[in-house]
């Protein structure tokens, strides 16, 4: 903790210095999942604050700083016989990620969002002020700023809960045979007591697997673990897909508890297909292998963002009322033609709130979230076009997007969506006014990002097919983050 007080003072410290210039400064973590452009100037550098600093097995907390990623987090609990109730899909996202920006995964259709699990956060507020808050102490500033892109203040503390874990995930999959019925099982295996994890995969209009998952300590005496964290094991989805390929019949296997949370790293989903696809490089078993190194979502990411594909990959997580799902899986098929579609049930959070959230005659308990992911046109014109009319058609229908990825609206469509009023009066009470507010945050000012890519020479030659690529790739190794998985403990051995 000493070393943890140091830190936080220097960073207080630094916001301080901002506050009195009335300078308004953005935060750098270090690395981010998120796929919005980063132009970052006056910058509050709290990349040090990545260490778990205690697991309490008799209060089943932990307290975590920030920059602390889901596999860290996970080594530091599994020991003690403990996990996260919400553990996102990917390693490398962060505690603070989760908490500031919207995180719901497949167990959080018990849980709700990641943010509704933890007890406490530590916050450094925008006049260098440190504050905690909680349920009972500053309650506004605590659900506010949950999943409001740090508008409101700068986390470095976070006390986590834990549950029990157990040796495997019992997982089943449910073949289905169309979007309506892949949509109706989804909700169906929600009410299911017994599951622990409930998520699925729309391979196609008439193929799709929803997953179900249930912790347990049991193994049976003829069963070998299936595990997805091997050069050699096969890439979830593609496993999923070929054991409900042309089946009718529930499939079962039995996951080690950390190669499920974790099993879609590899292929990031299937964003890392798009990569072969990119490269015009085969897509085997064979090549996976030799490959995986840079299949990792870790390194996926930072390929994506140094490549500048970003700019016209389409990466957006939709959460809408059950009852409009369907309708807006066969636009995205008629408007985008991307496969496959995620499906996560999510258990929404009271109002009111930044994240996703059902309004009116469509307000309800659960939500859908449609995760749609891959290449969209070419042409920048045709690509902003169809993402503006993704926006609006979802927000015909009842959803929300996520904003950890590009956002289009306008400033009042944007403030349609949410409470601005209330966002406005914590940012007044917490005094954030040299923080960018959501909005700020979270729009893609195109004709900026044009008027860079003019006078940039280096975004005009990654716009030239391959040198992106391989600029991206470049910049990955050079991270270093493909030494990560092979070192992870996590992984079934």
């Amino acid at each position: 903790m000493e070393r943890h007080q140091c830190i936080v003072a220097q960073v207080a410290s630094k916001v301080k210095e901002y506050f009195t210039r009335k300078e308004p400064f953005r935060i750098s973590h270090g690395s981010t999942n998120s796929t919005r452009p980063s132009l970052k100037k006056r910058v509050v550098d709290i990349s040090e604050l990545r260490n778990v600093l205690k697991v309490d097995t008799a209060t089943r907390t932990a307290l975590v700083e920030p920059n602390v990623p889901m596999d860290r987090l996970v080594e530091a609990t599994l020991p003690h016989g403990l996990v996260p109730p919400v553990v996102m899909e990917f390693p490398g996202i962060t505690a603070g990620g989760g908490y500031a920006g919207t995180a719901g995964e497949s167990s959080s259709f018990k849980y709700g969002f990641f943010d509704r699990t933890i007890n406490s956060v530590e916050m450094v507020l925008a006049d260098g002020e440190v504050v905690k808050a909680s349920e009972k102490e500053n309650e506004d500033l605590f659900r506010g700023a949950a999943g409001a892109v740090g508008s409101l203040g700068i986390t470095t503390l976070i006390e986590l809960q834990l549950i029990q874990a157990k040796k495997f995930v019992k997982t089943t999959y449910h073949p289905t045979t169309s979007i309506a019925q892949a949509v109706q099982e989804v909700k169906k295996q929600t009410e299911n007591q017994e599951n622990h994890y409930v998520d699925g995969i729309l391979f196609s209009k008439e193929h799709g697997a929803v997953v179900t998952g249930e912790m347990t300590d049991e193994l049976p005496s003829n069963v070998q673990p299936q595990t997805f964290s091997s050069p050699w094991d096969p890439w979830f989805y593609l496993h999923v897909e070929s054991q409900t390929r042309n089946v009718s019949a529930l499939v079962t296997e039995y996951i080690p508890l950390a190669e499920y949370m974790f099993r879609y790293d590899r292929g990031g989903f299937w964003v890392g297909r798009s990569a072969f696809k990119y490269m015009n490089f085969p897509f085997n078993k064979y090549t996976r292998w030799f490959l995986d190194d840079f299949c990792h979502t870790r390194m996926l990411y930072r390929a994506l963002h140094a490549s500048g594909e970003v700019n016209r990959y389409v990466v957006q997580d939709m959460a809408l009322p059950y009852p409009n799902a369907e309708e807006f899986i066969y636009y995205t098929d008629e408007t985008f033609g991307i496969w496959p579609l995620w499906l996560c049930p999510l258990k929404q959070s009271p109002q009111p709130t930044m994240h996703p959230h059902t309004k009116g005659e469509l307000k309800a308990d659960q939500m859908l979230n449609i995760g749609l992911w891959g290449f969209g046109p070419k042409d920048r014109k045709q690509s902003l076009q169809k993402n503006q009319d993704l926006e609006k058609r979802l927000g015909e229908l009842g959803g929300m997007k996520w904003l950890y990825a590009h956002t289009y609206y306008s400033e009042e469509e944007f403030w349609k969506q949410f409470d601005r009023a209330w966002h406005e009066r914590l940012r007044k009470k917490y005094r954030a006014a040299t923080l960018p507010d959501v909005y700020e945050k979270v729009h893609v000012d195109i004709a900026r990002h044009e008027k860079l890519a003019k006078k940039n020479w280096g975004l005009w030659l990654r716009a030239i097919w391959p040198l992106g690529g391989f600029w991206g790739l470049l910049k990955a190794i050079r991270s270093g983050d493909w030494r990560i998985p092979r070192n992870s403990s996590w992984r079934w051995r």
